[in-house]
């Protein structure tokens, strides 16, 4: 009767260690992420900042998170989505003529649910000529199933004309 009872809690334990097995593979094969499809959705979030933002409407640019933070050189943070339109807005005073970002790499979490971004970004004038050069970097939040900006900063190359 011992003989029985082990060999039954044996088969139990064998059956158990199976199935929690079998839904690890499961989960893992629903858990994949495409980088490089991610990789291109940030990048066409960043071209419609860019051709918002080159059309001189930035009030329309729907890209931070409404508690979005941003950081730009010599300048407390931005806090939330409203503040940093108004300092896009407000930089729109001088003439720039054409701005360009490109994501170089992204990192996303296991879940896919944040992304950190690292890209270059470009203003030319007309004749295409470069006004500035820089990199930036941007942490996204998959939100009602949309990537959006919550926190983001840049850095010139100090090319400036």
């Amino acid at each position: 009767m011992p003989y029985l009872i082990l060999k039954g809690c044996t088969l139990t334990c064998l059956a158990g260690l199976l199935l929690a097995c079998n839904a690890k593979t499961e989960n893992a094969a629903a858990d994949v992420i495409d980088k490089e499809q991610i990789k291109k959705e940030i990048q066409a979030k960043e071209d419609s900042f860019a051709a918002v933002y080159n059309s001189g409407e930035p009030r329309s640019i729907n890209y931070y998170a409404e508690d979005a933070k941003s950081f730009f050189p010599n300048r407390p943070p931005l806090v939330g989505k409203q503040a940093i339109i108004a300092f896009l807005t407000s930089d729109l005073t001088s003439p720039i003529d054409h701005i360009k970002y490109t994501t170089n790499e992204v990192f996303v979490s296991n879940d896919g649910k944040l992304v950190v971004e690292l890209g270059a970004f470009s203003v030319t004038d007309s004749l295409n000529t470069p006004l500035n050069t820089g990199n930036y970097m941007s942490l996204f939040e998959k939100r009602n199933g949309q990537y959006v900006a919550v926190r983001d900063m840049s850095a010139s190359d100090g090319l400036t004309k």
